[in-house]
């Protein structure tokens, strides 16, 4: 189990969950629909099912690539600790559970998620052939808000999709930051990404400018959200921290310097994350 955890890196769910939570509880207020807990159990299972798939199918595509670099040869496939074939499996299975579960929400959602896993297991491959593999991840990623919002209430908005542009923007620029670890072997085996093609410096910059369209997404949902009866100022708090947050990870990485990269990749969009979530749930319900 432990290793099966690590696999998929279940604690980075931390960083779209919180967003799917959103969607979810701005549905229930924006519609007056009363609040079901097993729909949010199953909202929680299609994010836990569909991360699962795609992480482990990530580990399953890369197992070659990741046994022969120094920083990820330790992974649990290159190292022996699950067999490739197992986490083959494993992604069927949760692939199969994902399309199951999104059948007993709606028939939008069951009709859609084909789509969703098409775009979340199919991001394993792009580095092989464009360097824009970073907005396929951000894309996966955004589909949480969204989504959350049509299981809970079977149609579509624009708030909901506001803080889904905002992910496709945050996680596309903060992979971008991830990537300039991986350069030099990247290009040694010829993979795709954003450092590779423009340089450490200049992705740099495309991160920040990533991140402020984030935050202009992020500041145009609050601000439609306050005009809503219920959110209020905890929305805005929620908001200020994550720009805030996003600008503050800008400062610890720098082109000669990426000793902070974890600090800025995990912790900083992990708390920024949190805290924007909570801040709105809890707007949407006192």
């Amino acid at each position: 189990m432990k290793s099966y955890l690590s696999l998929i890196k279940f604690s980075h769910t931390i960083f779209a969950l919180p967003f799917a939570l959103m969607g979810f509880f701005i549905a229930l207020r924006q519609l007056d629909f009363t609040f079901d807990w097993q729909l949010l159990v199953l909202v929680l299972l299609c994010m836990v099912f569909a991360r699962s798939a795609a992480m482990a199918f990530n580990r399953y595509i890369d197992r070659d690539i990741d046994s022969k670099n120094p920083r990820t040869v330790m992974r649990e496939i290159p190292a022996g600790a699950i067999p490739a074939q197992s986490a083959l499996w494993f992604v069927i299975l949760n692939s199969l559970l994902f399309i199951g579960t999104t059948w007993f929400i709606n028939p939008l959602c069951f009709y859609l998620s084909p789509v969703a896993l098409s775009v979340v297991l199919g991001y394993s491959y792009t580095k092989r052939f464009t360097f824009l593999c970073h907005f396929v991840l951000g894309l996966g990623l955004s589909f949480a808000p969204i989504g959350a919002y049509i299981a809970a209430g079977g149609t579509f908005d624009l708030i909901p999709l506001l803080y889904s542009f905002a992910v496709l923007c945050w996680v596309s620029g903060f992979d971008i930051i991830y990537a300039l670890q991986d350069v030099d072997f990247d290009k040694s085996l010829n993979l795709k990404s954003v450092p590779v093609r423009l340089g450490r410096k200049n992705a740099l910059y495309l991160s920040s400018f990533l991140h402020l369209l984030c935050a202009g997404f992020i500041i145009a949902a609050g601000y439609l959200l306050t005009q809503t009866p219920t959110f209020d100022w905890l929305t805005w708090l929620g908001t200020a921290v994550f720009v805030l947050m996003l600008a503050y990870q800008h400062t610890l990485v720098k082109v000669d310097d990426l000793s902070k990269i974890n600090l800025a990749f995990f912790t900083t969009n992990g708390m920024a994350s949190l805290i924007l979530g909570l801040c709105v749930v809890v707007d949407s319900v006192v």
